[in-house]
């Protein structure tokens, strides 16, 4: 079990969080039309997925923002956001925020993903939701990058994760 902080306070978070070398837990999640999504549908595509307790939480939002804005510099790769609100919260967001390239999943019906990437928080108050994360993954979901982000209100390092996933630069 790992600890993240939340408002200063550890709190507990269980499942087995995926590190750089693994591959990548197969996963079964909701789109915005309540359709199953396997990690299986993104083969031959490279994946980041970061993962917020809440998409109506400040931090969710940020970082949906974020992956939405750097989309374009990550060649054949799908953005995707993973949280535990409804489907229809996502579409909400979706929608208001005008989001085009970032895919949002529901753990509506796949609970398992919690602890199959090592997000759960077993601790009160937030027990049910899931930590802060950001995992990104090649065209054969090897896991290139994997961050469990320290405290829960706080954003993942977007500039390690872009250097594990884009080629270095010529000079």
């Amino acid at each position: 079990m790992a600890t993240i902080m939340l408002n200063g306070e550890p709190i507990g978070v269980g499942g087995r969080f995926p590190q750089v070398g693994d591959t990548a837990h197969s996963f079964m999640l909701v789109d915005n039309n309540l359709g199953d999504v396997s990690l299986s549908k993104f083969s031959g595509k490279r994946k980041i997925i970061a993962v917020v307790p809440s998409v109506d939480a400040e931090i969710g939002l940020k970082i949906a923002r974020r992956l939405e804005a750097i989309a374009d510099n990550f060649a054949n790769t799908k953005m995707i956001l993973v949280s535990v609100d409804t489907p229809y919260a996502q579409a909400r967001v979706t929608a208001v925020e005008g989001f085009r390239k970032l895919l949002m999943l529901s753990t509506l019906r796949g609970r398992d993903f919690h602890k199959d990437y090592g997000v759960m928080i077993t601790d009160v108050p937030l027990s049910g939701m899931m930590a802060t994360a950001l995992i990104a993954m090649d065209e054969a979901d090897t896991v290139q990058y994997s961050e469990l982000v320290q405290d829960v209100n706080s954003e993942p390092n977007y500039e390690k994760m872009a250097d594990a996933m884009l080629p270095p630069e010529e000079g």
